[in-house]
């Protein structure tokens, strides 16, 4: 199943130049990943804080594509330019899933929004990265299938915010959203499980 994982590729061969830029400069790895963190910590919270104004959730899909753009810098940055480390593989996992905790739970505030929706959704995106982090242990590799990976997640919530921002859709349209995302969601923990034990049961004589 196709995700907006699938469009890595292309993106990196864009961000390039500005990986070698920076890989001049001195800017490491692990910079970039705490650079990404610090962002969405700093959005998520102008949204805890303000869950009834506008801007900071219409700013959300510009925050979000930032910090796709960093998450995708790190990690040219670790492979590219030999800059790869246990403390940068700890930093990006980690920082991922907080990143999106702090991105997306802010969302329980926002009037009308159903909280369980959006901590329950939370959740699986938690499980689910774990999930795949599970593959590497068992003998495979770090999964990202679908249908709801890390890039999903940013265009659902991104989609969202802005459209509660600028109020083209409230919260009874954000909270059927959220609901129908559960599944996916849910599918996406049993496709990574799945494909992990298939991948290491392939790799047995």
């Amino acid at each position: 199943m196709a995700t907006v994982y699938d469009l890595k590729s292309r993106f990196q061969d864009l961000l390039r130049p500005i990986v070698r830029a920076l890989a001049r400069a001195g800017i490491t790895a692990n910079q970039v990943t705490l650079a990404a963190l610090a962002l969405s910590v700093l959005a998520g919270l102008a949204i805890a804080l303000w869950p009834a104004a506008g801007l900071p959730l219409a700013l959300l899909p510009l925050v979000l594509f930032l910090r796709m753009a960093l998450n995708a810098i790190d990690g040219m940055l670790a492979r590219e330019h030999h800059q790869q480390s246990a403390l940068g593989a700890v930093l990006n996992e980690l920082g991922d899933v907080v990143s999106d905790l702090a991105l997306y739970l802010p969302f329980a505030l926002v009037p009308g929004v159903s909280p369980v929706a959006v901590v329950g959704l939370c959740l699986l995106a938690v499980i689910g990265e774990m999930t795949g982090v599970v593959g590497v242990q068992i003998g495979a590799s770090r999964r990202y299938d679908g249908p709801l990976g890390k890039s999903d997640r940013a265009v659902l919530f991104g989609t969202l915010g802005l459209l509660l921002g600028i109020g083209l859709a409230g919260p009874v349209f954000a909270n059927w959203v959220l609901a129908v995302a559960l599944l996916p969601a849910a599918l996406t923990i049993f496709n990574r499980a799945r494909k992990a034990l298939a991948e290491v049961r392939e790799g047995r004589p």
